[in-house]
């Protein structure tokens, strides 16, 4: 089993130097059972968004593009992976436990866990979406990615966030991961990109249009104040 323990300021915050460390981390651990974890009061709170205030119509797209590559990377690992989620998981956080099989939190009643992007006024890039959708139960869809609720782990429970809850998640994510490792990792790895890789086959056309139309939101002045106001708290 490779572990990693993501260990970051601002609470695990996904930045352009992290989402590197991570796509290079994943990708080091060669198909090798997966535990993906934080090692603060945080499992990852999402973009760091004084670096996502800070994009223009320069480097918004490269960022973007990063971001979708990071998911994708995570999403199509061909090992078992799981993620032990012993505090906050919001927004990017969250996609990130969604990208995994296996998604373990916390019974703690403080920690919250949600995608909140339509709160901040974004709009998920492409790829990153289709996860999304893929991963929510449907019946959730309006709940979580339109209402932009941040749950507590047993709400999260119950809009299909999470697979389970446990006083204890570290252990019952390794036992979790343990089990799916006792399966033949060929079949495993070839089932698990028969029922994901079409998810991420994104036409031309819609995500020309992505970038062409909603690129916009992520640099306009409304976003950086909505930041400012969050970063203020």
């Amino acid at each position: 089993m490779v572990e990693i323990t993501m260990s970051w300021p601002s609470r695990n915050a996904l930045g352009e130097e992290t989402m590197r460390a991570l796509v290079s981390k994943i990708r080091d651990a060669d198909g090798a059972p997966l535990l993906l974890r934080g090692s603060t009061d945080a499992f990852c709170a999402g973009l760091n968004l004084r670096e996502v205030a800070s994009l223009d119509g320069r480097t918004v797209e490269p960022f973007l593009r990063l971001l979708e590559a990071l998911m994708s990377t995570l999403y199509l690992y061909p090992g078992p992976t799981a993620a032990c989620i012993e505090g906050h998981a919001i927004a990017g956080g969250c996609l990130l436990a969604l990208c995994c099989d296996v998604r373990v939190s916390t019974t703690r009643s403080d920690v919250r866990l949600g995608l909140n992007e339509v709160a901040l006024g974004l709009r998920f890039p492409p790829r990153v979406f289709r996860i999304a959708k893929r991963r929510v139960p449907v019946t959730s869809h309006e709940e979580v990615l339109l209402g932009a609720s941040l749950f507590e782990p047993t709400e999260a429970l119950g809009v299909g966030l999470i697979d389970t809850i446990d006083e204890h998640p570290y252990e019952v994510a390794k036992a979790r991961l343990a089990r799916l490792a006792t399966l033949p990792a060929e079949a495993y790895a070839a089932t698990k990109l028969d029922l994901r890789e079409r998810d991420l086959d994104v036409p031309a056309e819609e995500e020309g249009h992505f970038y062409r139309d909603a690129i916009s939101t992520w640099t306009a002045p409304a976003l950086r104040s909505r930041i400012a106001k969050l970063l203020q708290r």
